[in-house]
């Protein structure tokens, strides 16, 4: 089990808490038959496992039944349980309303089935409370996870989960498991912008989210099937894919203002083309342009260092000099189209690596068709020139082509375009 440790005293059972550092919010609808042990069951988890402050906030979505009776008897039974109650169904709805009142720098919500093991919930809101995230989420897919359901209900989630990396470019992994975590003053800057009352809620949130080039932290967790959802499967599917049709338009057409919240919240990034769709790139301080200038410089100093080393030690091995070049350009233009891939252009994952390694060895036959000419112009015009000489002149006709190269990942290889 995870203990988050603080310097601030654990509190003891039932006694008043101080302000709340994570708001846990619980959205219910007509669940008197669970919510007591549910709550009790979270209750009881928090005080022994966690020692921040901490509050229950039960956000009762119009129940009919004697949901609200029950929230209301464990709200005078636990001091760290609070009750909203609104008027309207829509777990977005209602994730909004807490979320956006709540004073707790870190705030959650998880499904009243409790589903997800709430051992994942340290994990979960860790790198929150450090700064180093801005959202984090429960996945069922990422590597590690353990999860109990159905056949059906796999493939339907999976296929979701494509659906949002074809036509919005998600690159987080499970966008509707009930298990979340936010920042305030990242929901303070997003949740305004999210239209969606209901399911789509917490996917419109992420996309955001991703967009605005803040940090989502995926954690894998054990997650079981409660056999007693009343989840409309077919309606929550049609209106998930009226909402990612109505999110890529907003995209598209510029509405959403995902520049200025970046730059407000200091993680700014571009979404560069790849193959298997948008690949973030991180944006840069200063000058775009200048900034790169000076990094593409250093990696090219230390690759034309690497490369007329092994030129000169190949030539001067006995390789015939044509094909000491190429050897060792080749090995040079490998490493330097990855360097300035992570460092100069500040991509990020594998998506597109392939494409952009293929697209860099065709400026490398560029620079190589350069260099070979300047050694067959050296041939012809002097009969036995030293291997001194001959690196020189190599030098200097790569010199001419790293200006080619340049200009071609800026320009082409790493292109910036704008979002969906």
């Amino acid at each position: 089990m995870t203990t988050l440790q603080s310097p601030t005293a654990p509190v003891p059972a039932g006694a008043v808490r101080p302000t709340a550092v994570l708001d846990v919010v619980v959205p219910v609808y007509n669940e008197e038959h669970v919510l007591a042990a549910s709550i009790t069951r979270l209750h009881t988890y928090l005080v022994e496992h966690l020692v921040y402050p901490f509050r229950i906030t039960v956000a009762d979505n119009a129940s009919t039944d004697g949901t609200l009776a029950v929230a209301h008897r464990l709200q005078d039974a636990l001091p760290e349980v609070a009750v909203v109650v609104l008027p309207e169904k829509g777990r977005g709805r209602a994730l909004r309303q807490v979320w956006l009142a709540s004073d707790a720098p870190v705030l959650a919500y998880m499904d009243v089935d409790l589903s997800t093991d709430l051992a994942a919930l340290g994990p979960l809101i860790a790198p929150l409370l450090s700064g180093h995230s801005d959202l984090a989420i429960g996945s069922r897919i990422a590597h590690g996870a353990n999860v109990i359901r159905g056949t059906q209900r796999e493939v339907i989630s999976r296929c979701y989960n494509r659906v949002l990396r074809l036509g919005l470019g998600a690159r987080f992994s499970d966008a509707q498991c009930g298990f979340k975590a936010i920042r305030r003053d990242v929901a303070q800057e997003l949740l305004p912008l999210v239209e969606d009352d209901t399911w789509f809620f917490d996917t419109e949130l992420l996309v955001l989210a991703q967009r605005c080039g803040l940090r989502i932290h995926e954690v894998p967790v054990d997650w079981y099937d409660d056999p007693d959802s009343r989840v409309d499967v077919l309606r929550t599917a049609k209106d998930d894919l009226r909402g990612v049709l109505r999110v890529r338009r907003a995209l598209r057409s510029g509405a959403l203002p995902v520049d200025d919240i970046a730059g407000r919240l200091g993680r700014g990034s571009v979404v560069l083309d790849g193959p298997d769709g948008p690949v973030v790139q991180v944006a840069r301080s200063g000058s775009p342009l200048g900034g790169q200038l000076a990094r593409f410089a250093v990696i090219g100093v230390l690759s034309t260092v690497l490369h007329l080393g092994l030129f000169a030690l190949l030539a001067a091995g006995g390789i015939e000099r044509q094909a000491a070049n190429l050897l060792a350009l080749l090995v040079a233009t490998v490493l330097n189209t990855a360097a300035n891939r992570s460092w100069t252009f500040g991509v990020r994952g594998r998506s597109g690596a392939l494409v952009q390694h293929g697209q860099a060895l065709l400026i490398f036959a560029i620079t190589w068709s350069t260099t070979a000419l300047a050694l067959a112009v050296l041939n012809a015009a002097t009969d036995g020139a030293s291997t001194g000489v001959a690196t020189a002149v190599v030098a200097v006709a790569n010199l001419v082509a790293t200006a080619v190269r340049f200009a071609a990942m800026r320009r082409w290889i790493f292109r910036e375009r704008p979002a969906l």
